[in-house]
């Protein structure tokens, strides 16, 4: 008993001791510290350095779409709009590139191949020549044919076209190239309008990765046997035409300035029936067919009555006639908003129509997520189409939003037209028609 009394008689002692010698005991730390901001795990100071997670090797977005062509369709300038211009027809020509040297001068008399791939054929024609051919990459197509006589080069050339390959040839090694691929530059028409119409043919014929130097007037692009038949059928076909159709937008997104849509039906007496020529229903939205009195200043003040109006995209495209092509808002937009997803597509006709000179023109409004609206549209040269009833929220992809539910879209668009005449005529540029020039052309 007595050795656990003082057992814990000495733990009671030392525990007093321990805690009397930590109440008398204190110590300061009177270290300054420095202030630090954390932004997203990153420590920064006045010393500090940033360090950033490492970034995949992509194109900047900003480099991504620099194009060349934007400023020449982003621009509209409605004080010197003309809707109807002659331009002189010019050639279009397409040169293949990438052909090497000239091929010996040789002659080529009986020669007949069956069922034989191209390189097999053209083994057999040149086994008594220095020249050996190559096959970048494996053909498969086989041909058949007959040579009576020849020179070599269209002997090569015709039994490459059969094949749907294409050949070069390199003089200092002897060697004969075959590919199934190809480069070619087409000399484009000196308008640019023009140019652009061809541009978006092309590109809505799926022909891709168009080099266009502005300076030459001159496009290149690469493909296929298949890809030099579609710019090739497209190039005879353009030039068949005598007419290019154009239109100049303005897209807007409008406020109303109480809880309630636009009241469109006050055009009426805003601007006269007379100036509204057609009202045309969609699925979604409507389109009115006005007169020329009805442009992008008066169509503003109409709309700064009732609303907050702002600008979102403004711009211009082309197409030949019965084409069709497509304006893409965003590529134009002003700035980033909801409706950058919107393509304008277009396809058109001019001339007969009922016995009356028309531009039949079918205007197509979709997103990434398919159609949302379209209209077919007649119209006599010079009038134009205000879209209106698109409301805002069908580009809203959030279950709420802060703009109010009456806010829609505009889209005010002008068609033009530009005649292709006869180079041999008088007019050598393109030469907008006012005036009784005008009403001539408009009457013929």
């Amino acid at each position: 008993m007595t050795k656990i009394k003082k057992y814990v008689f000495w733990m009671l002692f030392v525990s007093v001791g321990l805690v009397g010698g930590c109440t008398r005991t204190q110590y300061y730390d009177d270290t300054e510290y420095d202030t630090v901001n954390v932004v997203e795990n990153l420590v920064i100071d006045e010393r500090s350095v940033p360090i950033f997670p490492k970034k995949a090797a992509l194109t900047t977005d900003t480099a991504q779409h620099f194009a060349l062509d934007l400023p020449k369709r982003c621009r509209v300038d409605w004080n010197n709009q003309s809707i109807v211009s002659v331009v002189p027809e010019e050639a279009v020509e397409i040169v293949r590139l990438n052909v090497g040297d000239e091929l010996p001068d040789l002659m080529v008399s009986d020669y007949e191949f069956k069922n034989r791939s191209v390189k097999d054929a053209l083994d057999i024609l040149l086994q008594d020549t220095d020249i050996s051919v190559i096959e970048d990459l494996p053909i498969l197509e086989k041909i058949t044919g007959m040579i009576a006589t020849s020179s070599l080069k269209d002997a090569v050339e015709l039994m490459t076209k059969l094949g749907h390959v294409y050949y070069s040839y390199d003089a200092e090694f002897g060697e004969l190239h075959l590919s199934g691929h190809g480069k070619w530059m087409i000399k484009m028409p000196k308008d640019e309008t023009m140019i652009m119409a061809m541009l978006d043919a092309m590109r809505g014929a799926d022909v891709r990765n168009l080099l266009v130097n502005w300076q030459d007037k001159t496009v290149v692009f690469e493909g296929d046997y298949q890809t030099e038949r579609e710019v090739a059928k497209l190039i005879t076909d353009i030039a068949a035409k005598k007419y290019i159709l154009a239109w100049d937008i303005d897209v807007y997104r409008v406020y109303p300035k109480t809880d309630s849509a636009m009241v469109w039906m006050d055009m009426l007496p805003a601007f006269g029936e007379k100036n509204i020529r057609m009202s045309i229903p969609g699925v979604v939205g409507r389109t009115l067919v006005v007169s020329p009195e009805i442009n992008t200043k008066t169509l503003q003040e109409f709309m700064s009555r009732q609303a907050s109006v702002v600008l979102i995209s403004q711009g211009t495209f082309a197409i030949p006639n019965d084409w069709q092509s497509r304006f893409d808002i965003g590529q134009c937009s002003k700035e980033d908003r909801l409706e950058t997803d919107l393509i304008i597509g277009a396809t058109g006709h001019y001339g007969d129509y009922g016995g009356y000179k028309k531009i039949d023109a079918k205007i197509v409004l979709a997103t990434s997520n398919g159609e949302l609206s379209s209209f077919k549209i007649p119209t006599n040269v010079g009038d134009n189409y205000v879209i209106v009833g698109i409301p805002t929220h069908s580009f809203v992809t959030t279950p709420e939003t802060l703009i109010s539910p009456f806010a829609e879209l505009v889209v005010f668009m002008s068609p033009r037209l530009i005649s292709i005449v006869d180079a041999g005529g008088e007019v050598q540029e393109m030469t907008p028609l006012y005036g009784d020039d005008l009403r001539d052309f408009l009457n013929e």
